[in-house]
């Protein structure tokens, strides 16, 4: 068939790589939410990550969820978790192989929480996109004052 004539539907380069993070999601093993993340640059992915703990430590979906026995709610309390954040994973993986972040645009499943977004931003990171939102505001405020661009995308 040719090529020009050829009908289907290819996606945008923003589906493309957020279809990418729902993939890399499947490998989080936290029990309240898969998160994956896709640092890209240039239309290149630099790096990947997932929310779960540390190498060589046991992951939550086999020593259970300290944030569920203490009731803690979604958006709060970061440092009680064992695991890293897939935004951080993300960062983590690209330093691990000496590569600059900076100028890239990191596709998420989910806004990131603050912590990540202080990180994000100390990494040169100059665009992020989104599936799916999360309840930490001062995460949306401190990216809107450093001036990174959030798209949410469906």
């Amino acid at each position: 068939m040719n090529k020009k004539t050829r009908s289907y539907d290819r996606p945008s380069w923003d589906e493309y790589f957020l279809e990418v993070a729902k993939l890399v999601a499947k490998r989080a093993t936290c029990l309240r939410r898969s998160v994956g993340a896709v640092l890209v640059k240039d239309k290149r992915i630099l790096s990947t990550g997932y929310n779960g703990a540390p190498s060589g430590l046991k992951h939550c979906v086999d020593v259970g969820c300290i944030r569920e026995k203490l009731k803690i709610p979604s958006g709060e309390r970061h440092e009680l978790c064992r695991a890293l954040h897939a935004e951080q994973n993300a960062l983590i993986q690209a330093s691990l192989y000496g590569i600059s972040v900076k100028g890239s645009t990191i596709y998420a499943t989910c806004q990131p929480c603050v912590i990540c977004a202080k990180m994000l931003i100390n990494a040169g990171i100059k665009e992020i996109i989104v599936l799916d939102g999360y309840p930490d505001k001062l995460a949306l405020d401190f990216l809107k004052e450093a001036k990174i661009k959030i798209k949410k995308i469906k």
